[in-house]
């Protein structure tokens, strides 16, 4: 967690939680934020971004919690900014912001993110996640996956699959290609995540993001085991395919990783 303090009247904080996104953001929306005053919401977008105003209180007028959740390889990264108008004009409002309002906001803010921490990894024990990856070749193609089976069949994808109990995310990724593809796969950088809408593995709906990593394949000769075809496209022929719609969303991300190798 760091904090930043700004010259008006307004404190930043930043977390790094081992968790996705929706369950960061699920999280977060339940522990509620640490104000001893009726909240308001202003506006929300799941599992992005919300806003919150907060009743008049002891020493604010006005306060407003604003949360952002952006996606990492490590986890979800929380910023939050709190920004208040102080009841009193002038010089002795500044005063008491400097003397008693930014300490009690920093204290409690402090305590709140820890607990919303521990509380959001705990939580993504419970929770299946499904991760993927866009492997690339030498000729700056990428390896996409038809279904074969299932209500999902004949639609295109990036190889992947679930993350089994005690399993790390990029190991689940290895293990996912080689029963899937016949090969051996080297991660290199994460490239995206997105929510899934339906259930996964009996779990709560909505729960679950595929996370996306890129890598190349360091030993091994591709074999469709679980797809009906595979194939390698350059960055101008993904748009034709019909694609999961949970795998679309990583389009542009993967058209600006081969644009850029």
């Amino acid at each position: 967690m760091s904090g930043k303090l700004n010259r008006v009247p307004r404190l930043s904080f930043t977390t790094l939680v081992e968790a996705p996104l929706t369950v960061a953001f699920d999280v977060a929306r339940s522990l509620g934020r640490p104000w001893p005053h009726p909240l308001r919401e202003i506006e929300s977008e799941r599992p992005w971004h919300d806003v919150y105003s907060a009743a008049p209180g002891d020493g604010w007028r006005v306060l407003v919690h604003t949360r952002d959740f952006s996606a990492t390889g490590a986890g979800t990264l929380v910023h939050e900014q709190v920004e208040w108008v102080s009841p009193l004009p002038g010089v002795l409002g500044g005063l008491v912001d400097r003397t008693l309002l930014r300490g009690r906001v920093v204290r409690a803010m402090r305590a709140h993110l820890d607990a919303f921490s521990a509380a959001a990894s705990r939580r993504a024990l419970d929770v299946t996640q499904v991760v993927g990856a866009a492997l690339v070749d030498d000729r700056r193609r990428v390896l996409v996956a038809q279904r074969g089976s299932g209500p999902l069949a004949g639609l295109w994808e990036f190889p992947g699959g679930k993350v089994e109990p005690g399993e790390s995310d990029l190991s689940a990724l290895v293990r996912e290609c080689s029963e899937e593809l016949g090969v051996v796969v080297q991660p290199e950088a994460f490239l995206g995540e997105v929510p899934l809408d339906g259930v996964v593995a009996g779990g709560a709906p909505g729960a679950s993001t595929l996370r996306v990593w890129w890598g190349r394949i360091t030993a091994g000769e591709l074999v469709a085991h679980e797809h009906t075809e595979l194939r390698w496209l350059g960055a101008g022929d993904l748009e034709d395919l019909d694609w999961i719609a949970a795998d679309r969303p990583l389009l542009p991300a993967v058209r600006t990783l081969l644009a850029r190798l």
